[in-house]
């Protein structure tokens, strides 16, 4: 349950990030270029994916295995 929590914490993150660098675009007059909040999100999203693999791969979460 806890590693659900984390992914949606670090989804919730990857958001949050994408939509800073939006009103960072958007304003364009703080000391912050929109490059550094698009940069978090790749770090974010890069967590998000090691999390996830590592995740399935222990065995704690598990996959459909048939969609249907």
């Amino acid at each position: 349950m806890i590693i659900k929590f984390f992914l949606l914490l670090l989804l919730a993150m990857v958001l949050i990030s994408l939509f800073r660098a939006l009103f960072q675009l958007v304003r364009g007059q703080t000391h912050l270029p929109a490059s550094h909040y698009l940069g978090r999100r790749v770090i974010f999203s890069v967590l998000l994916v090691a999390l996830l693999l590592l995740a399935m791969l222990s065995g704690l979460l598990t996959i459909n295995p048939s969609p249907f």
